[in-house]
């Protein structure tokens, strides 16, 4: 049986309430409710019979925690983490030191990890300092975390800790997945480097290029501190994009009249010599084959967008067509169906990078994108929480069309779709 997952942040509010409904559906005899009560619970307990307590020993035991307190104690010390409440942390941990070196959020999948990693995450140094003195060892995945997160000082803390070493040469791929600059620097500060002695390649260019933040300025400033300290980009079109240097862009346009109706196949868009796999899950509408202006919509440029459309990008151009006879769709599908659109939809973890407003869409219509282009579209896609990857296929499609029937809602901007619908597109 899927174990549940403990949020960032648990709330313990909510889990009672959790185990309130729990224990009604298991009153109900619901089949589902039944079967986690038989798979987790220590004893036979027949549904009829079953108490708060047996539903909260089951969700406990769902969440990988061995009991209802120790669930209880699992948020109590996440919130005084995140209050910074350093005498509720020590009575925590010092009332059950086995704490000190388990995750704070229970399950064996969080790279959140024990508390001193978990408070490098959100900078607590006062915290981390203290839980160091009763015998906290995880130093180096909490400078990891402090890192990916942009927390310099705490970053700079433990690096004093741990007598000042080189950074490892993976060190760079924590904020590069985050798109953090300012983790990246303090890092460059400490001594990363972006080619080992032998010139092998350490800056991970792939991680950005392939992250599912999305951030513009964050990437190019990544991008940006990589060049800074030696790291030699290819001179494409893409990478120019990838770096959002409309400057090198100018100059390819100067030497390719013909680049704002070029496709690029994912080699191109994702070079493997920079150490991109054939497979980048980016999981909207398709890149593969696709122009510059489809690929600003997936990674959220609208200035370089606007800029395209300027220098005479066609709003109708079409993607290349497979051997299947998949592709041939014109930016505006993008601009309903892509990821920069899911942390928009997604807000169980913090504030979205910018709100549905539907910008390409409108962009797109604007410079006279045909709202009932048609277009035949496959795609393999993962949700969020769900393990098993399934093929998504519609053939003879129009925007409206892929984005009603896109199984993967979080990446359909609901805005564009209104848009589209208000400037007669038809499904």
């Amino acid at each position: 049986m899927e174990h549940r997952r403990l949020p960032v942040r648990p709330d313990l509010d909510q889990l009672r309430h959790q185990a309130k409904d729990l224990l009604r559906a298991i009153q109900r005899g619901e089949p589902a409710a039944l079967a986690e009560l038989q798979h987790y619970h220590r004893e036979p307990v027949r549904p009829a019979d079953a108490g708060l307590a047996d539903a909260q020993l089951v969700l406990a035991r769902s969440y990988q925690a061995s009991s209802w307190p120790r669930l209880a104690q699992a948020c109590q010390l996440a919130d005084a983490i995140w209050d910074d409440d350093i005498e509720t942390v020590r009575d925590l941990v010092t009332n059950n030191p086995t704490m000190l070196h388990e995750d704070v959020l229970i399950r064996r999948d969080s790279n959140w990890g024990p508390p001193m990693t978990y408070a490098a995450n959100v900078g607590r140094d006062a915290i981390i300092t203290m839980l160091r003195d009763l015998g906290a060892t995880d130093f180096e995945s909490a400078i990891g975390r402090a890192a990916l997160q942009g927390r310099t000082s705490t970053v700079r803390m433990i690096h004093r800790w741990l007598g000042s070493p080189k950074p490892p040469k993976d060190a760079l791929g924590g904020p590069a997945y985050t798109l953090n600059v300012a983790g990246t620097a303090i890092l460059f500060e400490l001594g990363a480097r972006v080619y080992d002695d032998d010139g092998g390649r350490l800056a991970p260019v792939d991680v950005v290029l392939c992250s599912d933040s999305r951030s513009p300025t964050r990437k190019h400033g990544v991008l940006e501190q990589y060049e800074r300290h030696g790291f030699v980009f290819p001179d494409t079109p893409v990478m120019a994009l990838h770096r959002g240097r409309v400057d090198l862009l100018e100059a390819h346009l100067a030497r390719d009249p013909g680049l704002l109706r070029r496709t690029f196949t994912h080699a191109e868009i994702f070079p493997p010599e920079l150490g991109c796999g054939a497979y980048v899950d980016t999981q909207g509408t398709p890149l593969d084959g696709s122009t510059l202006l489809h690929m600003c919509v997936d990674w959220d440029e609208v200035a370089i967008a606007a800029w395209l459309l300027e220098r005479g990008a066609d709003a109708n151009a079409t993607a290349a067509v497979d051997v299947d006879g998949f592709g041939g769709h014109t930016p505006l599908f993008n601009a309903v169906v892509a990821y920069s659109h899911f942390w928009a939809n997604y807000d169980s973890y913090g504030p979205p990078s910018r709100k549905d407003d539907a910008v390409f869409a409108t962009m797109f219509l604007d410079r006279g994108a045909d709202p009932n282009a048609r277009a035949s579209l496959r795609r393999e896609i993962q949700q969020m929480g769900r393990g098993a990857r399934v093929w998504h296929e519609h053939r003879d499609a129009t925007p409206l069309a892929w984005g009603d029937r896109f199984p993967y809602k979080l990446l359909v901007s609901k805005r564009a779709l209104a848009v589209v619908t208000e400037r007669g597109g038809g499904r």
